[in-house]
């Protein structure tokens, strides 16, 4: 509820909080248990560490080969199967009952590689946001629940108790969906996945960035253009214009190492060509904005090309 305070001749108006459903006020105040940090930074500083060692199996389960982040469409696999499981047994028989054992095992097996690629993509965005890591925190715990449930009812229907290892599975449905909807939270309301530039106003006409004797050889500028940062810079006498801001999780990329043609983000090491703003290395799984670039009248001029 707004209210209106008067003090000294001066009326101020304060917005009031904004009703919001049930599910997402829960997912939003589990951003907020900061009780959750201590394991939440264990856990993401020991998968960070992990997966760095290896640059080209970073880059696998980022699905930079892939140009899509890897995670979205794995979890697609365990859901399936195990939302498939669930109806088979209810609605199929006994013939149901052999396809939901089977369907069961499927889920079980493929959530293996999605919870490793979903650590991943978590623990890229832990030190940028508060609420993403808590909340990341309590859907994993939810999907490590629904794995030992599911698992816990096929190891019963392979004993034939069979009534055991249905409830199990009912149970393992629902910290799935629990699961499922933090997972939709993380993506659609805070934006983890996102590509970081999709919502930038990128300059579409010639526009001035700086004049061109401010743009030595071998510097970098950070100029603002329509609210956008550019990074621009001149190497070799030809200058260079990129979004500055990464596509994987928003680095500030004039902030990073250029070299052999290349910038480096300096949160994740994503790799970008500073020509067409290709992606040398990940994690990153978007191309970086380039901009065509031209000198006139002493200025240097942008529009995205």
């Amino acid at each position: 509820m707004a209210t209106e305070q008067q003090a000294g001749g001066e009326t101020t108006w304060e917005a009031g909080r904004p009703t919001t459903p049930a599910l997402r006020e829960l997912a939003e105040r589990l951003g907020e248990l900061e009780a959750l940090d201590p394991v939440a930074e264990k856990v993401s500083d020991a998968a960070r560490q992990a997966l760095s060692s290896s640059p080209a199996l970073k880059d696998a389960i980022s699905g930079t080969w892939l140009g899509h982040a890897l995670h979205p469409p794995l979890t697609d696999l365990p859901i399936g199967a195990w939302t498939s499981a669930t109806l088979v047994e209810l609605l199929g028989g006994r013939e149901g009952r052999r396809a939901a054992d089977r369907l069961i095992g499927i889920g079980i097996l493929t959530s293996l590689p999605t919870a490793v690629t979903g650590l991943s993509d978590w623990a890229d965005s832990t030190k940028l946001d508060d609420t993403i890591r808590r909340a990341g925190a309590v859907h994993a715990a939810a999907n490590v629940t629904a794995l030992a449930l599911y698992s816990a009812s096929l190891a019963a229907r392979r004993r034939n108790r069979r009534g055991r290892g249905v409830v199990y599975g009912l149970a393992g449905a629902a910290a799935m969906t629990v699961g499922g909807y933090l997972g939709g939270h993380l993506s659609y309301a805070k934006g983890l996945g996102v590509d970081q530039t999709t919502f930038h106003r990128q300059p579409q006409d010639w526009t001035r960035a700086l004049g061109d004797d401010e743009l030595p050889e071998g510097e970098v500028r950070d100029v603002q253009l329509e609210g956008t940062p550019v990074l621009l810079t001149r190497r070799d006498g030809r200058v260079y214009a990129m979004l500055a801001r990464c596509s994987h999780r928003g680095g500030p990329l004039q902030e990073g190492e250029l070299s052999d043609g290349c910038v480096t983000c300096p949160l994740h090491g994503s790799r970008f060509r500073l020509e067409d703003g290709s992606i040398v290395r990940g994690p990153a799984v978007s191309p970086q904005p380039v901009y065509d670039v031209r000198l006139r009248d002493g200025a240097i001029e942008v529009r995205l090309a």
